[in-house]
């Protein structure tokens, strides 16, 4: 496995040079501006990349003002609260993408939601103070416990919020199969906490974020 600093001169030799390389790296918010976002933003965050999977993204965001305004903003306690009669009727709604199983999904996340508040105070104190080091466990909590949130799904929704990530796109699948770390998908808990054990390498050499490790490794290939 390279030494972060030569992965990251590969990528820097790809997009013309170490400053351009910088100015295309995302950052995750702070811990405390995290910790601040209301509980029903985290809702329709997840609502959104779970409708994007598989689909036009374009469509989902044109579409996205009526999602706000079917499902209440997103308020955690109104979602938990839907009743099956008015799931049938958002299947019908033209406002919002008409798929059953994911609009169901609205009301098992906040249920979800919910859940977590209760365990952590809110939904955000629990994502904002998660350790990036044991990040995978929160990928697949949202797998276990959310609906819908497995694949890229979940850790899309954590990157879109903010939320120090990286996400197993193919490209940097890739890089991870190159250096050595995993020989395929990384699809079992095993070889997950072993791209784990690598971010947290790079981590420690770099000082960076997994955000920043993430499009790094996507940029080298």
């Amino acid at each position: 496995m390279r030494h972060f600093d030569e992965i990251f001169e590969i990528s820097a030799g790809r997009k013309g040079g170490a400053e351009a390389l910088e100015a295309m790296l995302d950052h995750p918010k702070p811990a405390a501006e995290l910790t601040a976002i209301p509980d029903d933003r985290w809702l329709s965050q997840m609502t959104r990349s779970i409708f994007q999977a598989g689909f036009n993204w374009k469509v989902v965001d044109n579409m996205w003002p009526g999602f706000e305004t079917v499902f209440h903003g997103f308020d955690v306690g109104r979602c938990r609260m839907l009743s099956d009669e008015d799931i049938d009727a958002m299947v019908s709604d033209s406002r919002i993408i008409r798929n059953g199983m994911k609009i169901r999904s609205v009301r098992d996340n906040a249920i979800f939601l919910a859940e977590l508040a209760a365990e952590a105070g809110s939904a955000a104190q629990l994502f904002g103070t998660w350790p990036a080091e044991d990040y995978v466990d929160l990928v697949l909590m949202l797998k276990q416990r959310g609906s819908r949130l497995g694949g890229n799904s979940g850790p899309y929704f954590l990157r879109f919020m903010g939320v120090d990530s990286f996400i197993l796109s193919r490209d940097v699948t890739a890089r991870l199969i190159a250096e050595g770390v995993i020989d395929k998908t990384p699809s079992s808990q095993k070889a997950q906490r072993a791209v784990q054990e690598a971010f947290n390498i790079w981590r420690g050499q770099s000082g960076r974020s997994l955000t920043e490790i993430s499009k790094v490794l996507a940029y080298s290939i």
